[in-house]
This record gives structure tokens, sequence and C-alpha cells, in this order.
């Protein structure tokens, strides 16, 4: 499939001019392409948009790459790397520099726009030197085998070729039987699935037919396909285009995002959804995300690329733009692919607190993101670290379930003295064969040097495993009324055992407690914290709480010795506070214990929040005792709770006083 991105400056200016536009996607296959609300939506600046309704994304199984990015990639000496292919051990990168070399090589070699290199060695290919005038933005492999190119140039090997071509992958030459042609301008995306050549950018003929924005093409033989006749028009701002596009692995679905507010005379303000089975079609989903301005008038639009998961059921869109008021500026964003109707919103947004977000590829349950930002996580930062930031610069790996950082980050760090350190744009991130390549306008990334391309191998990476609260019908609930002690009650859901006593001498100055997997979440009371307080973690096995590891200060932002109870359940910790009629939540990523920025409400009704001592999950339900000293249970569906459907476990003065905010559920 093919991907580029767009260009924010380090100033944050956007030329205007379709001339000097210098954002591009590059070429990858297309099986490879974060804080959400159930609540009211948010309309003030920098919170988080309530989503459409829909099931909780529950949590899956992850692999990142390794943050250390191969020593053999070859370095580009200038401009920018855009796109990437393979085919076979080969490797093809476009852009716009002009001049190459191996890792290790003292002098460079000229390479205009376009160049192949051996995956296993580094070493360039040398007899592969295609001639082209202009910068490269797009590639793409064609089913039989052959390299094709889109991007912003007139000439190849010296013959006249408008923005598309295809090459041979040994030498370069130009495949003259393959009739593929944008007569009209610029183009930005290539994507193959089966023999579909979808294509997209700022032109208004393909082949000698009029098509606007976007088109579809015979893979094999680069033919026009008239059946596909889906038109994109009416710019925002300066020039109309498309930016970003992405085709769902079974070939149904079509996301593109630009510079466009119609499509086929139908209002779509920067994104639209086609529906591809059958004739064509503009699906009926839209949504109101990206329709008001972002506050830098200087982003004539911001919705910049897109890409769909491995299985086709999400995607993701990416921007920039600054903030605006109920708009998903300088933000990542999931969708939901089966989702139709108006006012779609998203499942999760992360917003990085007015940074650029500039490319965006889901690949093996991980949402990796590029860009010029410096925090992710960061809905409370405008311009700085916010409440809840994590510092990431530049590169991002996100939990696809609740969008919130993992533990990986590489860095655009490492340019040596005399190279350029930080540019505006990290054009490309595409999962190839071994790993994720990134393609950008400067020389370091991972700390080490890099010239304008780099790539993150699989070896060396790691699993991270999915992971919940306890699934267990049956189990037993845990309360602590005192330092270092607990009373353990044997609990089937609906009938409670005998208690029986159990030490646990780790367990001191505890709050509000929850287990996740193999670890007990628990506030901790703490004067030398900067608030008082921090969530701590621990391995809970065999019915104990082991020693905590978690230092003063880490997640003590939000307050956590506030919580009156707590679990955790599908990326989210739902909690709730003394004298507040509200369940509340923040979503939590088990990968390095990080929080969401956001606090949501939960919609409930007939259920004083207030009154709760201690929270757990049990097979559907919330258990919940009360300042009563009573013990309660509501079913819980992850949307929405129902006060009177709650009934009594326990009553008040029984031989457990369930009065206490170290409540939870464990299987030992």
């Amino acid at each position: 499939m093919v991907r580029n991105v767009r260009s924010p400056q380090a100033t944050r200016d956007f030329s205007t001019s379709l001339g000097a536009v210098v954002l591009h996607r590059t070429s990858r296959p297309v099986w490879r392409r974060w804080c959400a609300v159930l609540a009211v939506p948010v309309l003030a600046v920098g919170l988080l948009a309530a989503p459409a309704a829909a099931a909780n994304p529950t949590p899956v199984t992850s692999t990142l790459t390794s943050a250390n990015p191969a020593d053999n990639t070859p370095h580009a000496q200038n401009g920018d790397s855009k796109a990437f292919a393979e085919i076979g051990n080969t490797v093809y990168v476009g852009g716009s520099f002009t001049s190459v070399k191996a890792a290790g090589d003292a002098s460079w070699t000229a390479r205009n726009y376009l160049f192949a290199y051996d995956r296993s060695t580094g070493a360039l290919k040398t007899g592969f030197n295609p001639e082209l005038n202009g910068a490269v933005h797009a590639l793409a492999v064609s089913p039989d085998g052959k390299l094709i190119v889109g991007g912003a140039f007139n000439t190849v090997n010296g013959v006249s070729r408008k923005n598309l071509v295809e090459l041979d992958p040994a030498t370069g030459a130009t495949v003259t039987s393959w009739v593929g042609r944008s007569d009209g301008g610029l183009v930005r995306r290539t994507v193959v699935v089966g023999n579909n050549l979808y294509i997209a950018g700022a032109f208004h003929w393909v082949n000698g037919t009029q098509h606007s924005l976007l088109a579809r093409l015979n893979a094999t033989t680069g033919a026009i396909d008239a059946s596909f006749q889906i038109d994109a028009s009416v710019a925002r701002a300066s020039s109309e285009l498309v930016w970003g596009l992405a085709v769902s692995p079974d070939n149904k679905t079509l996301v593109a995002v630009g510079n466009f507010t119609q499509v086929n005379g139908q209002a779509r303000n920067q994104v639209v959804v086609v529906d591809l089975d059958g004739t064509p079609a503009v699906a009926d989903w839209s949504t109101q995300r990206y329709v008001a301005p972002c506050y830098s008038d200087s982003f004539p639009f911001y919705a910049r690329d897109v890409d769909f998961s491995d299985d086709g059921t999400y995607f993701v869109i990416i921007a920039d733009g600054g903030r605006g008021t109920g708009a998903y500026c300088d933000a990542i964003a999931r969708f939901e692919t089966a989702a139709r109707g108006a006012g779609i919103d998203a499942t999760w947004v992360n917003y990085t607190g007015t940074d650029s977000v500039t490319s965006v590829e889901v690949a093996d349950n991980v949402v990796y993101v590029g860009g010029h930002f410096r925090w992710l996580n960061n809905a409370n930062g405008n311009d700085a670290a916010g409440a809840g930031a994590i510092n990431r610069f530049g590169l991002g790996a996100l939990d696809p379930v609740n969008g919130l950082p993992l533990v990986w980050n590489p860095t655009r760090s490492g340019a040596p003295a005399g190279t350029t350190t930080w540019g505006p744009i990290m054009w490309e991130l595409w999962r190839g064969s071994t790993g994720l390549y990134a393609g950008f306008d400067s020389d370091g990334v991972g700390n080490e040097y890099h010239g304008r391309l780099g790539h993150f191998p699989l070896a060396g990476g790691r699993t991270v495993a999915a992971v919940n609260a306890p699934s267990a019908a049956s189990g037993y609930l845990y309360v602590s009324a005192a330092d270092g002690q607990a009373t353990k009650v044997p609990f089937d859901g609906s009938t409670l055992g005998t208690p029986v006593s159990s030490s646990q001498p780790n367990l001191t100055a505890a709050g509000a407690a929850f287990s996740v997997g193999n670890k007990l979440y628990w506030s901790k009371t703490d004067a030398s914290a900067p608030n008082g307080s921090y969530l701590d973690v621990s391995i809970f096995s065999g019915g104990s709480v082991g020693a905590p590891w978690v230092s003063s200060g880490y997640n003590d932002w939000f307050k956590p010795s506030t919580m009156s109870g707590a679990f955790a359940l599908d990326g989210r910790m739902y909690y709730t506070k003394s004298g507040t009629n509200k369940l509340f939540y923040r979503y939590l990523e088990p990968d390095g214990y990080i929080l969401g920025c956001t606090e949501f409400t939960l919609p409930s009704i007939g259920l004083a929040w207030g009154n709760v001592r201690g929270l757990a999950w049990v097979n559907g339900k919330i258990v919940y005792g009360n300042q009563d000293g009573s013990l309660r249970a509501v079913p819980f569906d992850g949307a929405a709770v129902d006060g009177a459907a709650s009934v009594e476990l326990a009553a008040a003065g029984g031989a457990v006083n369930w009065s206490s905010r170290t409540l939870f559920f464990a299987t030992s």
C-alpha cells in the first residue's frame, strides 16, 4: 500500500501553495495499517469528545518492534524519505532526496528521488537507477511484481510520464505496456488490494478520464476502472487534494482524508468513507470532528493520514492544526469500520497538546504514530506537558484498546552536529516484512545517526500480553480495614462464603484497590508525594500482596487518595469519590502503568455512588460496599448502570464490615 504525510513547518506554518507542499506518503502491504468517552460530548478546548455508543474494545496481545533501529539501513543526505516498498529482499525508498549512501560508506551516491537496497546487507542496488525529474510520494507493488511509483514528476527515464509510472524492479526501466497516467496532478497515495490500484492526490484526470482526487485502476495493466467514480472536491481553503488513503484488507471499505468538503456532491469535510462492496458509493458515514477549524489558520486542512487495523475492524485518523473546540486537532482518533450514520465520534482520542501528528501505521495490534510532537496523553497541555502527559519525542506506539502509550520510545534524536536535528515531519511509517520503516526529514532516530530513514526490526521487539480484570465467575473478595490486614471471603458471584483473616504486611496506607492480570493496583497515601498519594503496584500471587515498586509521585497527579473505590476492566479504571454521585473512569495502560489524562463519567441512574466504599468487578457485575457496611451488586455492561437492578449481597452489621475503600476481587 502507499503512504506519505503532510508538512507542518517547525514554526507550524503550512504552505498553501500546492507547488510548495512537501507532504507525502508511501506504499506498503494493505494488510498493514487514543482518551475516549461514553459520556456526553465534551466541547471544552483540549478535552476529549464523546464517541458513538459501541461496545468497548477488549484488550489484545500486541507485538512491538525493537526501539533500537537497525544499523545497516542506508542514509539519504538531504530532502526526505516519503515512501517504502519491498519486493523480495529489496527495499525501495522514495522521497525528495538527491544523494544516498550505504551505512558506513564515506561518500555519497547521486540518486534522485528513488533508490533500492538489499534488506539483509544494506548495500545499495546499483543496477536500479531510474531517472525521475520530481519527488516520489508513493510506492506500491503490482500483482505481477512490478514497482508502481506515484509522485510529482513529469518525465521518467527521459520520456514524458506524468506523476504515475510502473518500473522494472531490477533495473528501474519503464514498463511501457502499463498504461496508468495521472494527467492532471500529483499522486500522493497508491494502495494495491488484490488487482485493484487505488490512487489519491491532487489530480482531476486519470488515463484521459475525469476523476477528482480519487481513482481506481487495474493494478496489472494500469487501465482505469470506470465503475469507481468517487470524486472529492471543494477545498476548505487553498488547493483541493486527498492527503491520506487506506483500504480495508477485505477490499470493502475505503477511507480518504484531505482538503475537501464534498464527495459526489455530498457534504464530507476532510474525511470520507466509501463502500466498495458492489458499485463503489459514498457511505452513510460522516463526522463533525473535522469540520470546525483548528486555532491555527495556517493549516487549510488537518486530517493528515489514516490506516486500518490488520483485521479491518477499525481505522485510525491522525491530525495536526493546533486546538479546536469540538474538533480532533493535533490528535489521534480510532473509529469503528462498521459504524454508520451522521455525527460519528471516535472510540477514543489521544491529544498531543498542540503538537503535530503526521503519520500513522496500525500493525500487529499497535498504533504507531510519528510527527513533530513531544508528548502523548496530553489533553491537559497546551504547547507544554499537562497533567498526565507522557514524554514521546516524535515517535510513539499506542494501545489500540484505549490509545494510551505503550512502553516504546525510540525518539527522533541522535543527529550529529552539522545535520538536521529535528525536522517538522515524520513523513511515513510503514510495516514491512521484517519491521517498521520510518521516513522523515531529519538525521537522527533512536539516539543514533540515521539520515532521513530508519528501520525498527521485529527482531529484538517484544510481545505485550492482553491483560484484564479476573474473568473467573468465582474467587475471593478481599476487604481491608487496617494496615497489613485483610479479610478474605469466598464469592461465587452471588453467595458469600465464610470469611477468614488474611495477613497482608505490604498493604499499608491503602485506599482504593483493584486487580489487573497478576498485579494489584492500589492508592497509597504518602505525605511525601506531591499530591499526598500515588497509585502503587504489587504482584498478587497465592493470595498475597507483594512488595510494591512504584515510587512516590508516580501517577499522583490525579490524586488517587480521593477514590472511594475502584475496579479495572477493558483498558479502563472505574472509580467513585465520596460524596459525589457519579461513576468515573480513566483509561489505564498496564504496559507502563499509565493513566489517561482525562476523567470521564459513565451514564448511570438510581445509584448513590457517593455512598460507595470499595468496588470490584465480578463476572459482569459491579460489587460494591456501602458506607453503612453492607455489600451490594449491580449488572454492568460497560456502557451504563441502572441502580434499579442492584441487589443486596450482605446486610450491614454482619460478620464483615464492607465499608472499606480497599475492596478487590481475585482468584486466589
